[in-house]
This record gives structure tokens, C-alpha cells and sequence, in this order.
């Protein structure tokens, strides 16, 4: 196949169907009507003499042939737009952006002030979505470019994923401030005869702490099972329920309840928060610059670690 006979617009198509999984959403999001979309697509079709896409209800489903081209293609997509990019570098005082950020919910209490403060006071265009990612889909979505970035804990990610570890994270317990059997410091046999709250999205399965509880043997009562750590860190201010959760968390959600924070009575390893890139986007002055602001954010952690060691 001759390049010089090659529309490379088909290419922008090809991906944007592959990202969003349909004509009329890529329609939209490109701009075009779904007829252009459709021509194209015949295009593409004839070109490689494969459908590419097959439909399955509302979605197109990319074929074998549509998943091996698929990452070459949105390499030569960056390349190119990296290169153009380098001729009128992101100003994030002029330009008009969305980023979008796969992150879970207690880090949006952490993050998004101090984020949205420096955005909204340096880069008057720049908007901000943040989503709720699945672990599962993190690689397809950053991949696709469905995600710009994504804040987790460590996950077992293709070398293609590029991440920073960002902040150390330790546990706390919390407990209303006249409990009657807890005082600081917290021995593990005080903490292991209370009956707990455990916080989960999940239904069942261990949580963080009780995993670790595990590895020595060891097992908690469980009285509450809950999603939420609000409603969680109320629960604890008005019972002798005892709740356990990540520190830096549990200062912004208990300003308002006053519990007392205990150390975790277990010598258990820091739960890291990474950010996370496609390996495409390494080089993208956007998304360098929003990766910035992030590590930034976070800056004073590494001098927490350093001194705990």
C-alpha cells in the first residue's frame, strides 16, 4: 500500500470509532456527520478488505484486524501530533483543554481542591472531568485516550502504562472521642476485640486491612459492611464502632466529626498512590504538564518518607 495514496484522515476515523466505540459517538466527537463517518469507515474497509468493526447492539466490536492496527496506528497519530505540537507548545494560560482523570473516590477529596485552585486561578480554558475508572478497563481506556491520566495504587500494568509513584499512604483507626476501651496508643489486642466498619465497593471479599490482618493470622469483627467513608466516619462519631481507613482521608472527612485518630497497631506496608500514562503520551505537552501538576500536588510526601524510614 502506496502512503501516498492514503488519505491519513481515514486513520483519525479509525481510531476515533475504535475509542468510542460507535459511529454516532465518534460523529460527535469529531465533529462530522454520521454519513462522513460511515463513507469513511466503507473506506477503511476496502482498504484493508476487512469490516474492522462489527456491531453488537449499540457498539462496534474491532475485529482481529482492527486490534493489531490499532496501536501502530495511534503511534503514528501521536508522532505526528507530538511533532506539530512542538511548533506552538501548550500554554496552559491560553489554551482551551478537557482533561479527563480516572480516579477512585477518596482521592477526590485529596486531590481536586489544592488541583482546581491553581487551575482555575492560572488557566482560565482548562476543564477538568474526573471519572470513576475500573482497575480492568485502565489499560483499553488510556489506551484508547478515553483517560489522559488515572491516579490508583500499584497495579500489575503492561510495560506500555507508564507511572510515578506519587504519595505513601498509612492506615488510621478511628474511634469517637469518649470511647470507652480505646486510648492512644492503640494496642492490637484493644483494636482486634472492637467491632469494625469495613468500606468497600464491593459486596464481599476482604478489604485492605483485613488482608493484611490475614498475612499474621489474624481476624477482625466485622459489624458494618458500607461503600462510603462519610457516611462510615459518622457512623463511628455517634457508636463504639471502630473504622479503618486511610490517613491523609481521614483528616479532611473527620474535620467535621471529631474522632480520634489512632495508629494502625500493625507494622502493615504504605499503600502508594501512582499516576498513570500510555506510553503514547509520553512526549504530548499536555499531558506532560497535567502529569506536573499532579507531582506537584504531592511534593511534600516524599519528605513524610524519608523521615518515617
Amino acid at each position: 500500500m502506496h502512503l501516498g495514496k492514503v488519505d491519513l484522515n481515514l486513520f483519525v476515523v479509525f481510531d476515533t470509532i475504535y475509542a468510542e466505540g460507535g459511529i454516532t459517538r465518534a460523529s460527535r466527537r469529531l465533529n462530522l456527520s454520521q454519513p462522513a463517518i460511515s463513507h469513511a469507515l466503507g473506506r477503511l474497509r476496502q482498504m484493508f478488505d476487512d469490516p474492522l468493526f462489527t456491531r453488537h447492539g449499540h457498539n462496534m466490536t474491532p475485529t482481529p484486524l482492527a486490534r493489531r492496527l490499532i496501536e501502530p496506528i495511534r503511534q503514528s497519530l501521536q508522532g505526528l501530533e507530538v511533532a506539530l505540537g512542538k511548533l506552538d507548545r501548550f500554554d496552559p494560560r491560553a489554551a482551551a483543554k478537557r482533561f479527563v482523570i480516572g480516579m477512585r473516590d477518596p482521592l477526590e477529596s485529596v486531590v481536586l481542591a489544592e488541583l482546581m485552585r491553581n487551575i482555575v486561578r492560572d488557566s482560565p480554558n482548562i476543564d477538568v472531568n474526573v471519572v470513576r475508572s475500573e482497575r480492568r478497563d485502565l489499560e483499553r481506556e488510556l489506551s484508547a485516550g478515553t483517560l489522559d491520566v488515572a491516579l490508583d495504587v500499584l497495579l500489575p500494568l503492561p510495560e506500555e502504562i507508564r507511572r510515578r509513584r506519587l504519595a505513601v499512604e498509612w492506615l488510621t483507626v478511628l474511634a469517637r472521642r469518649r470511647h470507652p476501651a480505646l486510648r492512644s496508643p492503640l494496642t492490637l489486642d484493644a483494636y482486634l476485640a472492637q467491632e469494625h466498619i469495613a468500606v468497600s465497593s464491593r459486596r464481599r471479599g476482604p478489604s485492605a486491612e483485613d488482608f493484611e490482618l490475614g498475612r499474621h493470622n489474624l481476624r477482625r469483627r466485622v459489624r458494618l459492611r458500607c461503600r462510603n467513608y462519610f457516611a462510615a466516619c459518622r457512623v463511628v462519631s455517634e457508636t463504639d464502632l471502630v473504622l479503618t481507613m486511610p490517613r491523609r482521608y481521614a483528616r479532611i472527612l473527620n474535620a467535621q466529626f471529631g474522632n480520634q485518630l489512632l495508629p494502625f497497631p500493625l507494622e502493615v506496608p504504605a499503600f502508594d498512590t501512582y499516576i498513570y500514562w500510555h506510553a503514547n503520551a509520553d512526549a504530548d505537552p499536555a499531558n506532560e504538564w497535567l502529569r506536573q501538576q499532579m507531582i506537584n500536588l504531592f511534593r511534600d510526601d516524599a519528605g513524610t518518607r524519608r523521615r518515617r524510614r
